[in-house]
């Protein structure tokens, strides 16, 4: 069998799988692909159609439009967050827990730095589905925070807002490392800095 007709024949086959009810994660794993390459001003469920092999309407009885779309993306971008927080915080004391979702956060940020950005974009529809998955996302850590609180490890405060402090500043190392402004060979020292200072800004004052 030639090349191109075996080629031929894999679309149809995933085609046809997709009309059986995976068309809708290979269509936001698709999306997530061109996000990443070109930016979501390239997306467009007529070209995600094309990309996998199945009719220019199929995409719109998963999504109704390109917001549609960029709100699942959105959704599943938190998902994933979440359930890095989730496996960084499965063991060890509050300290090498927080270092650890840190660490998780800084390496989703550097690794997929356009699906973050559209999930804090203002722009996004505020719709329930990106609320509750954005809450979620930040449950763990926040919990963690709030019970660290009761055992007088770490200061006052509203435990979000601290949560929210500590996303700040890595968010910032990621676009600085994202930038090529610092030596890949610097990285590491770099968050170890970093998480320490923030770190020791939360023990309670003596």
């Amino acid at each position: 069998m030639s090349i191109a007709k075996r080629k031929a024949r894999e679309v149809v086959e995933r085609a046809r799988s997709y009309h059986h009810g995976d068309l809708r994660a290979e269509l936001l794993r698709r999306a997530e692909e061109t996000l990443r390459a070109a930016g979501s001003d390239r997306l467009s469920l007529r070209q995600l159609a094309r990309d996998t092999g199945v009719s220019h309407a199929a995409p719109s009885r998963h999504f109704r439009d390109k917001q549609a779309l960029l709100d699942a993306l959105t959704v599943a971008g938190f998902e994933r967050l979440g359930a890095g927080f989730e496996k960084a915080a499965a063991a060890g004391t509050f300290l090498e827990r927080m270092r650890a979702m840190a660490h998780s956060y800084l390496r989703f940020a550097i690794d997929n730095p356009e699906l973050l950005a559209l999930m804090f974009a203002r722009k996004n529809s505020p719709t329930p589905a990106i609320g509750e998955a954005a809450a979620r996302a930040f449950t763990v850590p926040i919990e963690m925070v709030t019970d660290a609180q009761a055992r007088g490890e770490v200061v006052s405060g509203e435990p979000r807002r601290i949560c929210l402090s500590a996303v700040a500043a890595l968010q910032g190392l990621a676009s600085i490392m994202g930038s090529g402004l610092v030596d890949a060979t610097e990285a590491d020292s770099l968050f170890d800095e970093m998480v320490t200072h923030m770190l020791d800004g939360l023990r309670p004052r003596r």
